[in-house]
């Protein structure tokens, strides 16, 4: 078990995996589990291990699958487990559609867990699908502009500089977005 392990932690280390898909709803890249398993092609042959998947159909209401990807050595296995619902509610899908969608995302979360992938800055974990939730967690992180920082804000809109720009880094309130507005030239800077 601990050269598959040390295999395993090998691919872990030397995993590289573009997010070649885009797409044009939400405006983002990511990978899929075929991009994944891609990726993982050159290390089966060279380390001796095989990748499976393996899903599982539970009925209840909604349907679930359990998505589980081993790694083996013909001996010895690994595995890590995903499980998403299926989403029956989803317009603009055939039944087909919305099961294929639910495998396919929880395989490259299964695949995503044995391999260590972090998706942090994956659309998963930054697309707001349309509800604004991610942007309104953004917008009340940042901080309020203190009074230094407001002084060089006004030399700055004074030197033709975007609100943009300074809305992206600070939370104004709105009589500090007036006041800023106030010094704006006609020339465009960036901060």
């Amino acid at each position: 078990m601990k050269e598959l392990n040390q295999k395993l932690a090998t691919i872990q280390t030397k995993f590289k995996s573009k997010k070649s898909r885009f797409n044009s709803f939400g405006k983002y890249y990511f990978r899929s589990a075929e991009d994944i398993l891609e990726a993982t092609k050159p290390f089966l042959l060279e380390l001796g291990v095989s990748v499976t998947i393996n899903e599982k159909l539970m009925v209840p209401d909604p349907p679930i699958l359990s998505t589980t990807a081993t790694i083996s050595d013909g001996e010895n296995s690994i595995t890590a487990t995903a499980v998403v619902g299926v989403d029956l509610a989803q317009k603009g899908m055939q039944m087909p559609q919305k099961f294929g969608a639910a495998s396919s995302y929880a395989k490259k979360y299964a695949l995503g867990n044995l391999f260590l992938i972090d998706d942090t800055q994956d659309s998963d974990a930054s697309n707001d699908h349309g509800n604004g939730v991610v942007s309104k967690l953004k917008e009340k992180a940042k901080p309020g502009i203190s009074a230094g920082q407001f002084l060089k804000a006004k030399e700055y809109m004074t030197a033709g500089g975007s609100i943009d720009a300074i809305k992206s880094k600070y939370k104004l309130t709105a009589t500090e977005e007036k006041t800023l507005n106030g010094q704006k030239a006609d020339t465009k800077e960036t901060l």
